[in-house]
């Protein structure tokens, strides 16, 4: 889902659970999908917590909880562990989070998570903490999340931390760019440092 990035500010669901692996957000049995479908990856995400084995929501999971809603999901340490399926990163934005703070990614997740336009922010585990906390007492408090200044902010505190990304995934965030949309923008240049101009 291609969408440019500038500044977010959103309500977050909080999953305060470490080490959730590419299993849990999305089944190993869903990676036999024919389809990239949006809807069908978001609406399995987290999908073994989600429900229960007859089918039936599981009103005990954050995702079935109507207190909380937004396009921000705060999760516990180590998120996106285990394998490298990039279905778990089409699950997180099929199902319409934009953005997920964790105070550590799985490398390989992290980078599946900024191909696919979800933006992961890194912050400190006593920040983190702290949003946690703020959702608990609050769950309407909002978070702001700055790609341009790599700031994120909890505006019910005023504490702000800020993030690293790489340079050319910014670049392609705030543009809307996916890697070949970026070849194909800057094929001129390509064409003219082949050719020795």
């Amino acid at each position: 889902m291609k969408q440019k990035f500038n500044v977010i500010t959103s309500t977050c669901v909080p999953l305060p659970l470490e080490n959730v692996d590419t299993d849990q957000i999305i089944p190993a049995r869903f990676l036999k999908a024919t389809t990239r479908e949006e809807k069908f990856f978001g609406d399995n995400l987290f999908r073994d917590w989600r429900y229960q084995s007859d089918g039936t929501p599981n009103h005990g999971f954050v995702l079935n909880d109507p207190t909380y809603s937004g396009c921000i999901l705060v999760a516990g340490k180590n998120f996106g562990s285990g394998s490298s399926r990039e279905h778990a990163a089409w699950a997180i934005a099929g199902y319409g989070f934009r953005v997920v703070i964790s105070s550590f990614f799985a490398d390989i997740h992290k980078n599946n998570e900024l191909n696919n336009f979800v933006l992961p922010v890194v912050v400190s585990e006593d920040f983190l903490q702290e949003l946690f906390a703020s959702i608990k007492s609050d769950p309407k408090m909002l978070v702001e999340v700055d790609l341009p200044n790599q700031t994120v902010t909890n505006k019910a505190t005023g504490r702000q931390e800020h993030f690293d990304i790489n340079s050319y995934k910014k670049h392609c965030l705030l543009h809307g760019l996916d890697d070949i949309d970026f070849l194909v923008q800057n094929q001129q240049k390509t064409i003219a440092w082949e050719q020795g101009l």
